[in-house]
């Protein structure tokens, strides 16, 4: 199971790493055609914004996989171990049917609805770009099945990953 996540971690941050590089270099050149050769570069500027939502919705996944998202720990650190497990298996079973129904299923549904609609200046279609919710929400639904499993283990991905 570790190596599963520490394959999937690894191929998300290469891919948050390589977005980041792009959208700088985008952006870089949308400045330079902009006030250097005063012809704006549509095109770049509208993959800057989809690969900035790729870049967010990976990232949310990798923070699934380190169960880093954001949570209010003083009531659960009050209950009893048996308790803190039971808790943190109901948090991962929301985020599991969150993924599942609203970025699997809806995004799916989009993604398919969107495949009629071209980008105005890319000319590839909308629904390429909206892939990805799907993609995450397939990654969220593995990790969120990972981290039910070292719930159960008696640990968290963090102390696993400090040892």
């Amino acid at each position: 199971m570790k190596a599963v996540r520490n394959a999937l971690t690894r191929t998300l941050n290469v891919l948050a790493g390589v977005s980041f590089i792009a959208m700088v270099v985008l952006t870089c050149w949308q400045v330079f055609t902009r006030y250097v050769l005063k012809n704006p570069s549509s095109w770049s500027e509208e993959l800057v914004s989809y690969l900035f939502a790729w870049a967010s919705l990976l990232g949310a996944s990798l923070v699934t996989g380190e169960r880093g998202h954001m949570n209010i720990p003083i009531l659960v650190e009050k209950c009893s171990p048996l308790v803190q497990k039971i808790l943190g298996i109901f948090g991962e079973l929301v985020a599991f049917a969150f993924s599942a129904i609203i970025l699997v299923y809806g995004g799916i549904a989009i993604t398919q609805l969107a495949m009629g609609q071209m980008t105005s200046s890319l000319g590839v279609q909308v629904g390429v770009f909206y892939v990805v919710m799907p993609l995450c929400g397939v990654l969220n639904m593995i990790y969120t099945v990972l981290n039910i499993v070292d719930i159960c283990k008696g640990g968290t991905t963090d102390e696993k990953e400090a040892a």
